[in-house]
């Protein structure tokens, strides 16, 4: 029997288990620094200012940003990256274990950074909407939350339906596809005497199911990027929507 995930907390799961991260071991750090570089620069926070990395994962760019002389807390629902991440803990960088459907600290930050599409997991729409209002509950008012996501069109169109990668020895079949709105992603494999399956999905989003969110959070729309390099977002040909809301 193949030790499989609960489709409907796939995220709590899947982000939790060891294979997560053996899987995603090589992604590009030195992009997502030149990304947060560039986007400090723009955002132009002051010295005390507060900012929370929300889904923080391992914690990886919460401590990036804290080098950078920043009060940074990072929550995230995986207990397993929680506790990996406290191990670099500080004074002005900590972490907590939260469901971003909750409001963390109501009025608390001036920043909040949702970064490497970290939204739109959940299987009800409405639970989108309940974490978005429950973030902006946790900016003070004029804060500034960004919401870095796919482009979901492109996504689509580029679609690689079927890959293997090889990673410290375990042999990852994954297939993609796009079912009942969402951009699924099944990951299957065979490690310690056992065949696993675990699937990623998240709601096809596109720039005008982003704006109805925004428009229920009473959040103000003031940038939209389209691609680490903070160029201007093009429906047809960017790679990312980054979008910089005002409370």
């Amino acid at each position: 029997m193949a030790a499989q995930q609960d489709a409907a907390s796939w995220f709590s799961t899947w982000f939790d288990s060891p294979y997560y991260h053996i899987l995603y071991q090589h992604r590009d750090m030195q992009e997502a620094q030149h990304f947060m570089d560039r986007l400090l620069a723009y955002l132009h926070p002051k010295p005390n200012d507060r900012i929370l990395d929300l889904a923080c994962g391992k914690g990886r760019h919460s401590r990036y940003l804290s080098q950078k002389g920043f009060d940074v807390t990072g929550i995230d629902l995986s207990e397993r990256s929680i506790n990996h991440a406290k191990k670099y803990e500080s004074e002005r960088l900590r972490f907590e274990r939260h469901d971003m459907r909750e409001v963390f600290r109501p009025g608390y930050f001036d920043f909040i950074l949702n970064l490497f599409t970290s939204f739109g997991y959940f299987d009800n729409e409405t639970e989108n909407v309940v974490a978005l209002r429950a973030t902006a509950e946790s900016l003070k008012h004029g804060g500034k939350l960004v919401i870095d996501f796919m482009n979901t069109d492109q996504v689509i169109d580029e679609l690689v339906a079927e890959e293997e990668k090889q990673v410290e020895g375990i042999n990852f079949k994954i297939t993609r596809g796009v079912e009942n709105g969402f951009i699924v992603k099944n990951i299957r494999f065979h490690s310690d005497g056992k065949e696993h399956s675990f699937v990623e999905r998240v709601r096809a989003l596109r720039q005008e199911d982003f704006l109805e969110y925004f428009g229920m959070a009473q959040l103000r729309l003031v940038d939209t990027f389209g691609d680490y390099a903070l160029n201007p977002y093009n429906q047809a040909t960017s790679d990312r929507m980054i979008f910089v809301l005002k409370k």
